[in-house]
């Protein structure tokens, strides 16, 4: 099972010493994975949450690319109905090509109404513009690029079974992905966790996977493991912009899970 990072590329913190010392520390700790996030018209129902700078994922990513040798590059997720789907089929094709196969496509429909509205795009029809860019990517995009599936709605699914290479779910509990797993056959598993280390552990029905005390962590993904995740991503940003300026606690607790590593085979 293959481990990654959603690195922070928005924030107040977030310029390119930090981006590329992000870069350094998740290749060099071993991860096999460097994901970033996706909006493009930073409107305020966005920036309450991912405030500017914000810094568009195609071109980070083909800036990161040059800055690794071995770690594979993604979105998690790319808002489909913000770009045309071939500008989208050929911007991933050659950021694919120029990073020598490193990419991967986690992918989306979004959620930002004040951002669709920015951008022209209807907001009611992201479902069926997602459909049509992922239909685009299938038939003259770049083949090898796989396709994560984001969301959990049932239209979601139906996306994934269609046209994914794998489910993407961000930020669920164990026994809620569980449940999806057992009632839906899908063509593959590869989740993005909340991901935090706290001294105590943390209790209840509601703790998202990846929250808790190594151990928990760690647990968490010896049963995604067995669940049949190829990939899993850790998402060290909790919604406090002010985050972006202490990136040193996460690198912390993503070194200290890439210690332990061997103990979620």
């Amino acid at each position: 099972m293959q481990l990654g990072v959603n690195v922070p590329n928005f924030g107040p913190g977030t310029d390119p010493g930090v981006l590329r010392a992000w870069a350094r520390t998740v290749e060099e700790l071993g991860y096999d994975l460097l994901m970033v996030s996706d909006h493009v018209a930073v409107t305020p129902d966005v920036a309450e949450r991912y405030p500017e700078p914000f810094h568009e994922p195609f071109t980070t990513l083909s800036w990161l690319a040059g800055l690794t040798t071995r770690v594979r590059l993604g979105t998690t997720v790319l808002v489909l109905p913000y770009r045309d789907p071939l500008l989208t089929a050929r911007m991933a094709a050659g950021l694919d090509r120029l990073s020598g196969g490193r990419l991967v496509l986690g992918v989306g429909t979004g959620w930002a109404r004040q951002e669709f509205a920015a951008l022209g795009v209807p907001f009611a029809e992201r479902g069926r513009l997602a459909d049509a860019c992922l239909r685009v990517l299938r038939e003259s995009g770049p083949a090898a690029v796989p396709l994560w599936v984001g969301g959990h709605s049932p239209a979601a699914l139906r996306r994934t079974v269609r046209f994914g290479d794998a489910w993407h779910p961000l930020r669920l509990t164990l026994p809620a992905m569980r449940a999806v797993l057992a009632a839906h056959p899908l063509p593959g598993f590869a989740p993005r966790i909340a991901f935090r280390l706290t001294d105590r552990p943390v209790t209840g029905a509601e703790r998202p996977a990846g929250t808790g005390t190594l151990e928990q962590v760690l647990d968490d993904l010896r049963q995604l493991r067995a669940l049949g995740a190829r990939a899993v991503v850790l998402d060290p940003y909790h919604g406090d912009p002010e985050e972006t300026r202490r990136p040193e606690t996460a690198w912390r607790s993503l070194a200290a899970v890439s210690a332990h590593r061997k103990d979620t085979a």
